[in-house]
């Protein structure tokens, strides 16, 4: 409906004449209307723009001239951006005409994605130390885990995500088991979860000198053996070892590492009481290889890394050395055991004859064992008494290895004649170190 004055919303305005009306140059808000001085307002719909030619600014430079030969041959140095800027930009327009040229450009792009360095799965073995370090930092334990200590509960922490990440199927892999008897390598075939199984049963020495239940069962013969130990609980098991050996494991390594910090009394051990750990049954002689607490949990550390090297190869998983803090105390552990590694090889004939019995503390012939690399460092290693006095000295021999190297030496995993990166000095000697290194492993 239509009221006076009113326009209907479906009627063009009447527009005056002269264009006057509201926003023409007469009427409010124009030129010639009185107002507050200000100038033209901008119309409501914008002006064409004028061209770059008509500013008289400089024209900007066309993009190279390049043939289809010739572009085609720079896409793969435009998918790495190595192009310069002209040549990109040829590239660029050329792209946007022809069909072929753009797809290929499109496949070198997804191509240029995957050139990265490939990145270990597994986090970096130093990540956790150092993130209970700043934690313990800003609030210490009551009762701290001992110094000698903390290298075995980081491997068994780092095992245990490895067997977090692997399938149901994959804890039924095979895996070989290998170590030296004698002078011979030697090899049992498991499976992963075989693989837990044994560190269980053989950490379980250790539970036994701490007062704690012997995974075996209590009907179980005392054993100290650790093959024999392995053996008995495979046996024992109506079945082959599946993933469920997993809970049981990481149990008794939880429980190991709380008893073993209130039996320590403190970061460094002093309170350890002198226990010690047997591994072996008595000889005729009534001897037994034993070691103190302290040394057996690094021990531990030493084959909980090994057998997870070993389980990370027959599942294809990613998996680094310890961290070189840790390393260096494995490799000084196997340092301080070759002295009477070596006088036992003797005595079974193994080994040369000593050159010469000294008193104990007294200077002898020396071998210098130098490990490279991660954890390494430098250990005088007596020849013919393990109580001798070794040094630079009395010196008749060198050898130099790669940290690591020696730590699968040790393990078993590498022949002595491969081993050493380099030899100096007496030769039987040297064969003889090498081969009490590798005698230090044990399924």
């Amino acid at each position: 409906m239509k009221g006076p004055g009113r326009q209907d919303p479906f009627e063009e305005p009447d527009l005056p004449e002269n264009g006057g009306g509201a926003g023409g140059p007469s009427g409010p808000g124009g030129a010639d209307s009185p107002g507050d001085g200000n100038s033209r307002r901008p119309p409501r719909i914008p002006l064409p723009r004028a061209s770059i030619e008509d500013t008289g600014h400089p024209l900007p430079d066309p993009p190279l001239a390049l043939d289809h030969r010739v572009l085609k041959s720079l896409l793969g140095a435009w998918a790495l951006a190595a192009c310069s800027v002209d040549e990109a930009l040829a590239v660029e327009v050329h792209l946007g005409h022809c069909g072929p040229c753009a797809e290929e450009a499109l496949r070198l792009r997804d191509a240029v994605g995957l050139l990265h360095q490939e990145e270990s799965l597994d986090l970096d073995p130093g990540l956790r130390n150092r993130v209970i370090e700043n934690c313990l930092g800003r609030r210490p334990p009551r009762i701290p885990v001992p110094e000698w200590a903390i290298p075995y509960d980081a491997e068994t922490a780092r095992l245990d995500a490895l067997l977090r990440d692997i399938g149901d199927s994959e804890w039924h892999a095979p895996v070989r088991l290998r170590w030296f008897d004698e002078d011979h390598p030697v090899s049992r075939k498991t499976t992963v979860a075989g693989v837990i199984a044994h560190l269980l049963a053989v950490d379980g020495l250790v539970a036994l000198a701490l007062g704690l239940d012997d995974p075996l069962g209590r009907d179980a013969p005392p054993q100290s053996d650790p093959g024999h130990r392995t053996e008995s609980y495979w046996r024992a098991s109506y079945f082959p070892p599946t993933r469920a050996v997993r809970g049981p494991w990481r149990e008794q390594s939880h429980e190991l590492i709380r008893t073993v910090s209130f039996t320590a009394g403190g970061p460094h051990g002093s309170g350890s009481g002198g226990l010690t750990v047997p591994y072996s049954a008595p000889d005729e002689q009534g001897r037994r290889v034993e070691l103190p607490l302290r040394d057996s949990m690094l021990d531990r550390a030493f084959e909980c890394w090994i057998h997870a090297g070993d389980i990370a190869e027959a599942v294809d998983y990613p998996y680094e050395p310890p961290s070189p803090r840790h390393l260096h105390r494995m490799i000084d552990l196997a340092a301080r055991l070759l002295p009477g590694t070596l006088a036992e090889r003797r005595r079974s004939g193994l080994a040369a004859p000593a050159h010469g019995l000294v008193a104990a503390g007294a200077p002898g012939r020396s071998l210098r064992l130098e490990v490279e690399g991660m954890g390494g460092g430098e250990w005088f290693i007596p020849l013919d008494s393990p109580g001798a006095s070794a040094s630079a000295d009395r010196e008749v021999a060198h050898v130099a290895l790669d940290g690591v190297e020696f730590c699968r030496l040790a393990a078993g995993h590498v022949s002595p004649e491969e081993a050493a990166a380099g030899q100096v000095g007496d030769r039987q000697a040297i064969r003889d170190v090498l081969f009490a290194a590798a005698s230090l492993s044990r399924m």
